[in-house]
């Protein structure tokens, strides 16, 4: 929580969305290893559902916020 906490402070106070998201994103994920090394004791639901949710939205995150810092990244249509 703090780590998500101090992304979102850094992408607001040095004006820098983008590293922000990346950051935000790279918290979640590290969220995820967390968890599936044993952290917590959620027993709402299953580990692997956790792992995963936090896995994709974590990478998901990094993944758009590279390609925002570097637009020329994005695949082209072709067409």
């Amino acid at each position: 929580m703090v780590g998500a906490v101090l992304a979102v402070v850094f992408a607001v106070v040095a004006d820098e969305p983008e590293w922000g998201g990346f950051s935000l994103g790279a918290v979640i994920t590290l969220g995820a290893l967390a968890r599936l090394t044993g952290g917590g004791r959620l027993a709402v639901r299953r580990r692997p559902t956790d792992v995963a949710t936090l896995a994709l939205l974590g990478i998901a995150l990094m993944v758009g916020a590279i390609l925002l810092q570097y637009p020329w990244l994005m695949p082209r249509s072709i067409g």
